[in-house]
């Protein structure tokens, strides 16, 4: 298993900082967001910095965030959206990534379109050599089910196609182990692990209520159980959004996190 950092649990550090200490810490890779590069190639940075900085810290980069809005735009305006796809595509395969994730519509509730826009995703993805993959957020109003996701996956009947698992988006959408069950391990492209903040109910949280692993109300150790029934051992991103860690040393909280992923994939 490669234990990876998604850079949300440190959002306050620069991208380069990030990176650093997700070295510091023993991580083995980094999840980065495609807005921190922009922002940073936008004050002046260049790629081949951050190319150093992975290289330097010894660290993959399992997969970028995200595409947004291929589900959401029609005619014109979907265009533009294939065409930043595009340019998104091609900087992962810079940086190494396998994959980047892609987030259904936030306020669109029809889904049928979404398995043929996934498709179009999945051929930029192989001009470009980096694969899409689909994913679920619990409190959109689209694809918010691990279910439907996986639904969405198989019609778009592609041999690239992958589902991204969330522990958390499991919990909140009372998505089902056997729901998990049902996936093949082939399609998995990678794990978010987090917990959920105690005393709120599920289908009622966002991502600032996600909290430390072992503080929350989610049965990871069942969850996990069910992907080593499997035989998962790719990757895993410690994945919080949580504005009192940002607060906290960030290299404390990101060791915290490593050892309790470490111990619940022991």
């Amino acid at each position: 298993m490669k234990f990876c950092l998604n850079t949300s649990t440190i959002k306050p550090q620069s991208l380069i900082r990030k990176i650093e200490l997700a070295g510091l810490a023993g991580y083995d890779g980094i999840e980065l967001w495609l807005n921190d590069i922009y922002d940073y190639l936008g004050r002046g940075g260049e790629v081949r910095d951050i190319e150093r900085a992975l290289s330097d810290n010894g660290l993959i980069v399992p997969s970028m965030i995200a595409i947004r809005q291929w589900g959401d735009m029609d005619g014109w305006e979907y265009e533009l959206v294939k065409e930043e796809a595009r340019r998104r595509f091609a900087l992962c395969a810079r940086l190494g990534a396998p994959y980047i994730v892609a987030t259904p519509p936030l306020e669109k509730t029809e889904i049928e379109h979404l398995p043929g826009r996934y498709r179009d995703l999945l051929d930029i993805g192989r001009e470009e050599g980096v694969k899409p993959t689909f994913e679920y957020i619990s409190f959109f109003k689209s694809v918010y089910r691990l279910a439907d996701a996986w639904d969405i996956v198989q019609q778009a009947d592609d041999p690239d196609s992958s589902i991204i698992l969330d522990a958390f988006h499991n919990w909140n959408s009372n998505s089902t182990l056997d729901d998990l069950r049902a996936i093949p391990l082939e399609k998995i492209s990678h794990y978010h692990i987090d917990d959920a903040a105690p005393g709120k109910a599920a289908t009622t949280q966002t991502d600032p209520d996600r909290v430390m692993l072992g503080e929350g109300q989610i049965d990871l150790a069942a969850e996990i159980k069910v992907l080593k029934e499997k035989d998962y051992n790719k990757t895993v991103s410690l994945e919080l959004f949580n504005a009192q860690l940002w607060e906290k040393d960030p290299l404390e909280v990101i060791s915290t996190g490593l050892e309790r992923m470490k111990a619940l994939f022991a």
